[in-house]
């Protein structure tokens, strides 16, 4: 009996707090607006429209942790303006993997509205694009 009631509690448990990472709930194409090396970092400006967000500004500071700079941390900002006018913002950190041309950012947002998204980019230097696709794990407050 105690081993059902461990099961159920535990299987119920899981269930409540777990989130769906199956489809992403939107995502889009960003620009590289400018990228500024510096000593261990590099500043990076993007800008486009991401759906259910619609024109997005963001800036990381991406910090290489080894001597090779193919992964390290993220550390940036979002903006965003919605059609209705109400400026939404988020701080974002997270982590980054680079395998030639190509970057992986994974990051969390926490949206001033209550929202918190799981997000990942598909970075190309090169084409100077960025795809991007999100997880809504708590929606908004208002």
């Amino acid at each position: 009996m105690k081993k059902l009631v461990f099961l159920l509690v535990t299987l119920t448990t899981v269930y409540t707090f777990s989130q769906e990472l199956n489809s992403p709930k939107g995502g889009g194409v960003l620009d590289i607006v400018s990228i500024i090396p510096a000593d261990g970092y590099s500043d990076m400006v993007f800008e486009g429209k991401i759906s259910g967000y619609g024109n997005v500004f963001v800036a990381f500071k991406v910090t290489s942790i080894n001597s090779s700079k193919n992964s390290g941390t993220l550390d940036g900002q979002a903006r965003t303006i919605l059609e209705n006018g109400t400026l939404i913002t988020s701080p974002l950190k997270g982590t980054w993997k680079r395998i030639k041309s190509e970057m992986k950012f994974y990051f969390t947002d926490a949206i001033n509205n209550g929202a918190m998204n799981f997000v990942m980019w598909d970075v190309n230097l090169l084409e100077k694009k960025a795809d991007v696709k999100y997880y809504e794990l708590h929606k908004p407050e208002n």
